[in-house]
């Protein structure tokens, strides 16, 4: 009884972790997508295995990030599960099954979807075969290893439960608000098994730790935001480390408008706000 009061005196008082300095791709934690990243030779080998030549553009950090990500935590080897939340017609899906992977993916369903655009700009997964467009994983061992449903993101199936991963990226942010956001990221964690990794990534406020875009389709988290969650999540006894630097070289400082480019993409502004793509890595508590 006491070994245990004393656990969860520990959680209670559990301090954010937050590393100072530049952030490492090798080494990820919870970081912001900044141009020395880009550089390490993790990163074009990851570029390569999704079938892309190696650029300056946040969306492709967000996929090589997760990649690496579950790479460091072990989670990338055959026989593995992992569960995929708004997986549009990204490459991950594929990636991870051409590992010999397991993998649920999830999206919107079509109706709302096109409600909210995705359909119209391709960013929305129509059917399973979506998936492997790219050709990453060979039809036969995608069809076995690949399940694909649709589902909301704020009320995730209770059927979804015991994987060894989960992720996303750039969906929670389309949630509804900040508060919609968080919660999915503590909920995703219900997936997963005790040990298991959550990977998500999602839009940061690069200018401001008080105002922000909250409450319309897309929003941008704070600073803030991610310390309060970090805090919550540790109190659960979940690991997170949190890095916020932002990079220092010329295009860390480049702010892209719209209309927006394929190259040199690393910061962007969102109405008046600077914004950049964040990373977050959970290792849940077991």
């Amino acid at each position: 009884m006491m070994l245990k009061s004393l656990r969860q005196l520990t959680r209670l008082f559990a301090p954010v972790v937050i590393v100072p300095g530049e952030a490492s791709f090798a080494q990820p934690v919870s970081q912001a997508c900044t141009y020395n990243q880009m550089l390490d030779p993790l990163y074009a080998q990851w570029c390569h295995a999704i079938y892309e030549n190696p650029s300056t553009h946040r969306k492709q950090w967000e996929f090589c990030y997760i990649l690496q990500a579950l790479e460091t935590a072990g989670m990338l080897q055959p026989g593995r599960r992992g569960l995929g939340f708004g997986v549009g017609d990204e490459p991950l899906t594929a990636a991870f099954a051409a590992r010999g992977i397991g993998v649920t993916a999830t999206d919107l369903d079509t109706e709302r979807a096109a409600e909210q655009g995705w359909v119209d700009t391709d960013q929305h997964a129509r059917s399973k075969e979506v998936l492997n467009g790219r050709g990453l994983c060979p039809p036969e061992d995608f069809n076995r290893l690949v399940d694909f449903r649709f589902m909301d993101m704020n009320r995730i199936d209770s059927d979804l439960r015991g994987f060894d991963f989960c992720w996303s990226a750039c969906a929670l942010e389309h949630l509804g608000s900040i508060d919609h956001g968080l919660r999915f990221i503590e909920a995703s964690l219900e997936c997963l098994k005790p040990g298991g990794v959550a990977v998500h990534t999602t839009e940061f406020n690069c200018q401001s730790d008080d105002k922000t875009l909250d409450n319309a389709s897309t929003v941008l988290f704070r600073k803030r935001d991610l310390i309060a969650l970090a805090r919550r999540l540790r109190r659960q006894g979940h690991d997170i480390v949190l890095n916020f630097d932002l990079g220092d070289q010329p295009l860390d400082l480049h702010i892209d408008v719209p209309p927006y480019a394929q190259e040199n993409h690393l910061k962007l502004q969102i109405a008046q706000w600077v914004t950049t793509s964040y990373g977050v890595i959970i290792r849940k508590a077991g």
